[in-house]
């Protein structure tokens, strides 16, 4: 570990990895609904960043792993801090699908 790693965005390929690997783990994609319906990662759930407070009609337990991106990594950065502070204690940012190489459902 390098003294600046604290700097690189998160690597979201690992994340979808660790996603897959969590039993009962939900992968949320928190851009708007315009850009969830242009390309999502297959088997995301989509609660855009101005609605995380509605999270608990789609996620009701508090403790499941939930996996968080937008484009950048920057509203999943927010999306994250919201989702604590709502009681969630198992949120990891993953960053951006703009870093994503995998495939993407429309």
């Amino acid at each position: 570990m390098g003294l600046f790693d604290f700097l690189k965005p998160p690597d979201i390929a690992q994340g979808v990895d660790e996603y897959q690997a969590a039993p009962g783990a939900v992968l949320l994609d928190v851009r708007t609904a315009q850009e969830y319906r242009e390309g999502h990662i297959p088997g995301s759930k989509n609660v855009p960043l101005q609605a995380i407070h509605t999270i608990t009609s789609v996620i009701e337990e508090k403790d499941t792993p939930l996996f968080v991106y937008c484009y950048s990594g920057a509203r999943s950065q927010q999306a994250a801090g919201g989702l604590k502070r709502l009681g969630y204690t198992q949120v990891k940012n993953i960053g951006g699908i703009a870093a994503w190489k995998g495939k993407v459902e429309r």
